[in-house]
């Protein structure tokens, strides 16, 4: 028998790796540049409006919900900035073009791979249920590429954003806004108090409030998560995988372990990748850990 939760915790890791490192390439942060995003900031804008440009017509608001922890302000910024749909979807070829480039140059291993399983995997995406995951539908809706590497890492990123949609339907099940999501997640990582919440931007008042609200519902003690709080997030990691079976389901189980085995080898140098561009705290949906009890 397969155990399911097993390889969709296992598998999870490598579509995030996949994927998340392009958030921070050298490579893509030149292009969104170019692109005329400004030099100091082309890194976070420009994860945002080539992550956005499937929802960008809809408007910040949208964006600001289907993001759930990334600064809205940020958000706010990026649609001063880019004041026509036709920029976000300069900014998505722009990282398209990079993604290429970078998965040919520091993980080439994940060609073949991403080649073979393209086919596969939209076999998959077509299946997965749209309502509630609001997001995921509109990169569904997407014009798929024809480069087969790119279209394979397309139907991966569908996957990503498939289960961010049903992992953000499990956060506001339990009741959390998005500074207390970020504060019981950075405890539950073993952070460095705050750490996760500040790098998405999260504002002072609203980690402030974050932590009164919190310590109301008994998650922490002086301004640090105690145990029923780190049990809460527990529960949120364990519902984000029961919910996220399906697509591995629909695979089989014999793809399903296969894309582990050959997914795994290249996404530890994307992560290593990572380490480099920004940092070894950054993308831990992609790191094992030791959480606390």
């Amino acid at each position: 028998m397969t155990d399911w939760l097993e390889i969709t915790r296992r598998n999870a890791r490598s579509v995030q790796s996949t994927i998340g490192w392009i958030f921070f390439d050298p490579g893509a942060m030149e292009r969104y540049q170019k692109a005329g995003l400004p030099a100091d900031f082309a890194g976070p804008l420009g994860y945002i409006a080539a992550r956005c440009a499937p929802l960008a017509p809809a408007g910040p608001d949208a964006v600001i919900a289907a993001f759930g922890s990334i600064s809205p302000l940020a958000i706010r910024a990026v649609f001063q900035l880019l004041d026509e749909p036709t920029r976000f979807q300069q900014m998505w070829e722009a990282r398209d073009a990079a993604v290429i480039e970078g998965i040919e140059r520091h993980a080439p291993e994940a060609i073949e791979p991403l080649i073979e399983y393209g086919p596969k995997l939209w076999e998959v995406v077509e299946q997965l249920p749209c309502v509630g995951r609001t997001f995921f539908a509109a990169h569904l809706a997407m014009q798929r590429p024809n480069d087969a590497l790119l279209s394979g890492w397309h139907a991966i990123n569908c996957l990503r954003e498939w289960r961010g949609d049903t992992h953000w339907a499990v956060v506001v099940g339990a009741g959390l806004t998005h500074a207390e999501a970020s504060i019981l997640h950075n405890a539950w990582l073993g952070y460095e108090t705050d750490w996760l919440a500040e790098s998405r931007g999260t504002s002072p008042d609203e980690l402030e409030r974050g932590w009164e609200q919190l310590s109301q519902r008994g998650l922490a003690t002086e301004r640090t998560v105690n145990s029923k709080g780190l049990a809460l997030r527990q529960n949120i990691e364990d519902d984000s995988n029961r919910l996220t079976t399906m697509p591995w389901e629909l695979l089989g189980s014999g793809l399903s372990h296969e894309f582990a085995e050959r997914f795994e080898p290249p996404c530890v140098k994307l992560l290593k990748r990572v380490d480099v561009t920004a940092g070894t705290n950054y993308q831990p949906a992609s790191r094992i850990h030791q959480h606390p009890k």
